[in-house]
């Protein structure tokens, strides 16, 4: 088993560095887009993404769920998930909660929910001999969000970047395109 985290600001080079290490590999991949098309620029970005990474590269799209990843028709040996910071996103919004009035002890179910997939997911290649590249943005080095729904995804996503970087076996942070190797 092994985990990457590849991480970075936005625009760094995180996807692209992702793909190489996946290229590099020589291995069979298989890319989890969690993504979902929400508006005409998610689907620019989303085509984007699709025609940058090799097409022999089996698709799956989800963001939740993990829990037999690595079995089945798409299964192969080495895996790029892009990115974590959708997913804690879409994840948040599935739980419908108004981050205006919310409590901290709602707030802390849906960190608890996420942390829960990322856990699954986590779990699925620890008990595997597969790889699994991780792409997330760092979001502790920008501004501090001018609203409350933005100061809670800060900080679950900060958070889950943390216990995934706990986690992997190697980190990589991404400057300007260029890596730096954390872990």
């Amino acid at each position: 088993m092994s985990i990457v985290m590849v991480t970075g600001g936005a625009r760094s080079g995180k996807s692209t560095y992702a793909e190489e290490i996946c290229v590099e590999s020589r291995r069979n991949v298989t890319y989890i887009a969690c993504a979902k098309i929400t508006d005409e620029d998610m689907a620019k970005r989303v085509e984007l993404h699709r025609l940058q990474r090799p097409r022999e590269w089996p698709t799956i799209e989800k963001y939740k769920q993990f829990g037999d990843i690595t079995s089945g028709e798409s299964a192969t040996d080495f895996y790029l998930l892009d990115c974590v910071t959708t997913m804690i996103t879409n994840i948040m919004f599935d739980e419908e909660f108004d981050c205006e009035t919310c409590s901290t002890g709602e707030i802390t179910k849906v960190e608890e929910k996420v942390k829960c997939e990322i856990d699954a997911l986590l779990k699925e290649f620890a008990d595997s001999d597969k790889t699994l590249v991780m792409v997330t943005n760092e979001v502790g080095q920008g501004i501090v969000p001018a609203y409350r729904l933005g100061s809670i995804f800060r900080d679950i996503a900060g958070r889950m970047n943390q216990h995934i970087a706990s986690k992997a076996d190697e980190v990589i942070c991404m400057i300007s395109g260029l890596p730096l190797k954390l872990k």
